[in-house]
């Protein structure tokens, strides 16, 4: 929705809400997508956001609460009957209930989870019981399954009386007698095999599947990888659990790629202002995500501080050189960022596997070699320019060339080994990067320039 629309959307709601025109609002909420209609929610006093609630039709709540975050979930269902609760989460998919309780306290949640049905209810407990983060807690036990012993005539009948309940119908899952993964069919190839074939002679038995305890991550790239609309998950008896669908798949990508640049930053998705509710906890979540990785910063800064130290006597020879240190740190920074940017990334997506490492490494040295040499040029004519000193202006040239190069293999590697080590690589995040790159850049600068300038 774009903002122009939102705040359309928003105004004609709190307008209709001012005049109690209550019959005219629930139809304009009907007409709306239940995404926009959860995006104005959020903008009304809590107050106001039980009335419009209260004014939507069941179907439309249901689609609403799927959207909403887990406070106003939570808020929200307090304040209907017990038949509305009932019947809303009835409506709902077992993995976007999952998704709102898992935020909630364990009190809650069992409230909530109350208001199911004894299948519902335990399907729901044993969802979250899975850990945060893997494809147990993704998936959703609204699936179609059939026997391999049935015929296709039966097999259309039980899809009937399933399907209704079913997130997707798109795929048929064949099990054995114990409930093992054997095969799976596609709604199409159902429909046109003839009733009296057996499901096992027309099944596809070169099977896509997760295990229950494989991260929500590698999940989102089988899915990618292979273009299915949703995946089975396994246990480690290749029992089905449950499925992944694909709209589970991009809230799982939404929220990699956003815990990812929070790491990239040295800060963590805990900021997000929809988290917390006050003040205090959202600026104590910032402090907290934000401060370890300046304290690394700081230490940085204090053992660049002592380099300085070291090369004082040439720093005092010279005080030229001290004009050039911001643009060697900062070009050797950018350097390095963007290189690791690129590795993160590539490691993220599968780029980087066995040969691909080398072939990594060896591209960001070589970019940071040419770029190097395009840029130390640009800055050594300026520096010529600015001091008519020949010397000065070789120092700057060849420490940025080489900074520059030493940065981007730096940027490189850092994610690398963190990934060999067992770490997520985008801790290797911009404070982090830069904070090494400002120490090896000194280094180099002056200690180039103590040797060149003591020969001359």
């Amino acid at each position: 929705m774009g903002l122009l629309m939102f705040y359309e959307y928003l105004s004609k709601v709190e307008t209709l809400l001012e005049e109690n025109k209550d019959l005219e609002l629930h139809v304009y909420l009907e007409d709306m997508h239940a995404a926009d209609i959860a995006e104005v929610l959020e903008n009304l006093e809590d107050d106001q956001q039980i009335q419009v609630f209260g004014l939507l039709s069941d179907e439309k709540a249901t689609e609403v609460l799927e959207e909403i975050n887990s406070e106003q979930f939570s808020i929200l269902l307090k304040d209907l009957t017990y038949e509305k609760k009932v019947t809303l989460l009835e409506n709902m998919s077992q993995d976007d209930i999952v998704d709102k309780l898992s935020e909630l306290p364990e009190s809650r949640q069992q409230e909530i989870i109350a208001f199911l049905d004894y299948e519902d209810a335990a399907d729901v407990k044993e969802l979250l019981v899975y850990e945060e983060g893997t494809a147990g807690r993704s998936m959703t036990k609204d699936y179609v399954s059939i026997r391999k012993d049935y015929s296709v005539y039966y097999a259309i009948e039980t899809l009937r009386a399933i399907a209704p309940d079913a997130e997707t119908i798109y795929y048929l899952y064949v099990t054995d007698e114990i409930d093992r993964l054997v095969g799976v069919i596609s709604l199409r190839e159902l429909i046109i095999s003839p009733p009296n074939r057996t499901v096992d002679t027309i099944m596809n038995e070169n099977l896509i599947t997760v295990n229950v305890n494989d991260d929500q991550e590698d999940v989102a790239k089988v899915v990618s990888k292979y273009d299915l609309l949703a995946v089975p998950v396994v246990d480690n008896d290749n029992i089905l659990r449950g499925i992944i669908t694909i709209d589970d798949v991009l809230d799982i990508l939404e929220e990699e790629a956003t815990e990812d640049i929070f790491k990239f930053a040295g800060t963590s998705e805990y900021e997000i202002y929809e988290n917390d509710t006050t003040l205090f906890k959202r600026v104590r979540n910032s402090v907290m995500s934000r401060l370890p990785w300046l304290i690394i910063t700081i230490f940085g800064g204090l053992l660049s501080a002592r380099i300085l130290a070291n090369f004082q006597g040439t720093i005092s020879a010279n005080a030229t050189l001290a004009m050039f240190m911001p643009l060697l740190t900062g070009m050797g920074g950018n350097v390095g960022t963007q290189s690791s940017t690129i590795t993160v990334r590539n490691i993220a997506t599968h780029v980087i596997e066995g040969t691909g490492i080398f072939r990594t490494l060896i591209h960001e040295i070589s970019v940071g070699l040419f770029v190097g040499i395009v840029c130390s040029t640009m800055v050594a004519f300026a520096a010529m320019m600015m001091q008519a000193d020949y010397h000065i202006a070789l120092i700057v040239g060849i420490a940025m060339w080489a900074n520059m190069t030493t940065a981007a293999t730096i940027g490189t590697i850092v994610p690398l080994v963190f990934k060999k080590i067992g770490v997520d690589p985008a801790v290797a995040s911009a404070p982090f990067i830069t904070t090494t790159i400002d120490l090896t850049g000194l280094t180099i600068y002056f200690s180039l320039a103590t040797i060149m300038i003591t020969k001359v």
